[in-house]
């Protein structure tokens, strides 16, 4: 009895896992909330599912996997030496801790049937942010409290940083799918919302970032259809259409017309720093100062918020607690160690992508890996929730299909 009980209970955890962590995909663009108790879900279910050999085997034997808990081992280390008070050390704990859930996810999406499932779970979500956006631009859908947007700020569940980074991707994924589609009218609805998510990030939301994850993922679609002929005839095509953007009313011409009064003011006499092109060069320069200072171990995992007080105290700047710059919050954090490690864990991610079950699934992985690398130029993505989730969500679901041998070819076509 108590054996068949356990088995039972061991049956379902493994089940429950398995869906809520397709379930997570949905969730990612539209609530926190259902996020967390998604990932708590799929923890109980990774716990309670029993095939624990299993489990450590998929672990040990994957690259990505093993890149993702050396990264997250040196951010307890760094825990462990610094100034940081308690409260910030766990902090920056918590919020990096989705690399932990990578071997998690790697485990429940080894049935290919399920990566599907999470794909097209991800797909629907995007899909629904981003016809809400649209009916919240051109005024069918009103404003509602639960929401961040109306119709001259038509974000959704996101605000326009990460909404705008959000379809940027989503107009990759639609057109990755559009490739793949059986059917016509398939085929066709899913190209039109990639021109709509298109649309959507130029015309409808400022963001500089989904501008440059949007050109990025532009010029990768380019590579996988004509090799670097197609990067070349991408690029031109990106910056024609960003230069006939820079000259026609909206979002698009607002953001780079303050991008250019941001730059003017800095080489005015005297420079103003207070734009916001200034204040991420004085994050960038402060931080620049840290690392210098602490350039081997780093200032300790949290310690930065700290750290960069004391810098902007005796500088008189402005106080922060990530410099927006993932590449240098880990070395100012985590040393020159660190940052390695970060850059291993990419490497490896784009390293390994043509070894996946599916060149679909090839392709997602290398545009989730340019859409979070180019973000993080500009933000610590991994320290954000929602885009330090993804990466993680869609890296464990990718790669649970990673082979021993993999194609080389990189075109972008239905496989038969």
């Amino acid at each position: 009895m108590g054996a068949g009980v356990l088995g039972s209970l061991t049956k379902h955890a493994e089940r429950g896992g398995r869906w809520c962590a397709v379930a997570l995909g949905f969730s990612l663009p539209i609530s926190v909330a259902a996020d967390s108790i998604l990932l708590v879900l799929v923890l109980a279910g990774f716990a309670l599912g029993g095939a624990y050999r299993d489990k450590w085997r998929i672990l040990r034997d994957n690259p990505i996997a093993l890149a993702a808990l050396a990264l997250y081992a040196m951010l307890l280390i760094g825990s462990l030496y610094g100034n940081a008070g308690l409260s910030d050390r766990g902090s920056f704990l918590v919020k990096y801790s989705d690399l932990l859930g990578i071997p998690l996810l790697l485990y429940f999406f080894r049935e290919p049937a399920l990566r599907r499932h999470g794909i097209y779970a991800l797909t629907a979500s995007l899909a629904i942010v981003l016809l809400w956006s649209t009916l919240l631009k051109i005024g069918v859908m009103p404003a509602l409290p639960f929401l961040w947007g109306n119709a001259d700020y038509p974000v959704v569940f996101k605000l326009k940083l990460t909404h705008n980074v959000l379809m940027a991707f989503a107009a990759f994924l639609f057109t990755c799918l559009a490739f793949e589609a059986r059917t016509r009218p398939l085929r066709l609805m899913l190209t039109a919302a990639a021109v709509l998510a298109v649309i959507n990030v130029t015309l409808f939301v400022q963001g500089a970032t989904g501008y440059l994850v949007m050109g990025v993922l532009a010029v990768y679609l380019g590579y996988g259809w004509a090799g670097w002929r197609g990067i070349a005839a991408a690029a031109l095509a990106v910056l024609l259409l960003f230069g006939a953007l820079a000259v026609i009313p909206g979002p698009f011409q607002q953001r780079m017309l303050q991008l250019s009064r941001d730059a003017s003011s800095l080489t005015s006499a005297p420079a103003r720093v207070d734009s916001s092109l200034g204040l991420r060069l004085e994050y960038y320069r402060l931080t620049a100062g840290i690392i210098r200072e602490h350039p081997l171990a780093g200032v300790g995992t949290g310690g930065f918020p700290k750290a960069y007080a004391a810098t902007a105290q005796r500088t008189g700047s402005v106080d922060v607690r990530n410099p927006h710059n993932e590449y240098l919050l880990m070395l100012a954090q985590n040393g020159i160690v660190g940052l390695l490690l970060l850059l291993r864990l990419f490497w490896q991610h784009w390293r390994l992508a043509p070894r996946l079950a599916t060149r679909l699934e090839t392709h997602l992985s290398r545009g989730l890996l340019l859409t979070i690398a180019s973000g993080c130029l500009f933000n610590s993505f991994l320290l954000d929730h929602t885009e330090g989730l993804l990466f993680a969500w869609m890296t464990g679901l990718l790669f649970a299909g990673l082979q021993s041998r993999g194609r080389e070819t990189l075109n972008v076509k239905r496989e038969t």
